[in-house]
């Protein structure tokens, strides 16, 4: 199997509720094997919609007590601000199953910045067990071909220790908090992009091409895992028959 996959589905509802099976299926095959499952998520709207079918579909068919959950990014907010990832995770979903408070750890965004990543990193490395300690990875790409919060150009994509880190957006006049690439490709075994909508379909033909210098996203390479982009077909309607045969 290619370190990285692609699979295509009709539409973005479609998308979300296969995405939710997989997730679900994923945690209850590992937790046959293993005490717990540590599951990364991802902001914005494409995941949200999985949250919600995860929360209304499979409530009762996970062990929700046996999740660790963490996040790959953060705004600046407090948590209950309606552009904190942490709170549409828990609204969707973490608040609607039988999760344990205890396991949900979010980045502090209401903290000094630095001290929420230093914090985040110790949470982190805290973790009892072997790298990687990350069972599944959620994360969304943006058209400009960042993910989480790691953007074309950032500083941080040079970061080779640090597994949180502080970056500034300018554009937007606001800080957030996000793993890093040592982070994603140390620490995490599984990674799924989720991608919906014609407006990212160029950013998905750019990760499958020849970019130099790569796009965030396409620095995504966990030592010990894989990537397997989950696209819909609008997602996907820029990709050439070539590309989608060797990364079937």
């Amino acid at each position: 199997m290619p370190a990285r996959r692609i699979e295509i589905f009709p539409n973005a509802e479609v998308l979300a509720e296969k995405t939710a099976g997989h997730v679900a299926q994923t945690i209850v095959r590992s937790l046959q094997k293993q005490e717990r499952f540590s599951l990364v998520l991802a902001g914005g709207s494409t995941p949200k919609r999985l949250y919600q079918i995860l929360a209304a579909e499979y409530r009762d068919k996970i062990s929700w007590d046996k999740l660790l959950i963490f996040f790959g990014d953060e705004r600046c907010v407090a948590p209950d601000d309606a552009e904190s990832n942490y709170k549409m995770a828990y609204d969707s979903m973490l608040s609607q199953v039988p999760v344990a408070r205890r396991n949900i750890f979010r980045l502090k965004g209401e903290i000094e910045p630095q001290k929420a990543a230093a914090e985040y990193e110790a949470t982190i490395k805290s973790v009892p067990g072997e790298r990687p300690i990350f069972d599944l990875v959620l994360l969304g790409l943006g058209a400009d071909g960042h993910t989480a919060s790691l953007f074309p150009g950032s500083p941080v994509l040079q970061e080779t220790s640090d597994l949180v880190a502080v970056v500034r957006v300018e554009k937007l006049t606001l800080s957030r908090l996000t793993l890093t690439l040592p982070a994603f490709n140390s620490y995490a075994k599984d990674i799924i992009f989720l991608v919906a909508g014609k407006g990212k379909a160029e950013a998905v033909q750019r990760i499958f091409g020849d970019e130099k210098p790569p796009l965030p996203a396409q620095m995504i390479k966990p030592d010990k895992g894989k990537v397997t982009y989950f696209l819909d077909e609008e997602a996907a309607s820029l990709l050439d028959n070539e590309t989608l045969e060797k990364f079937a």
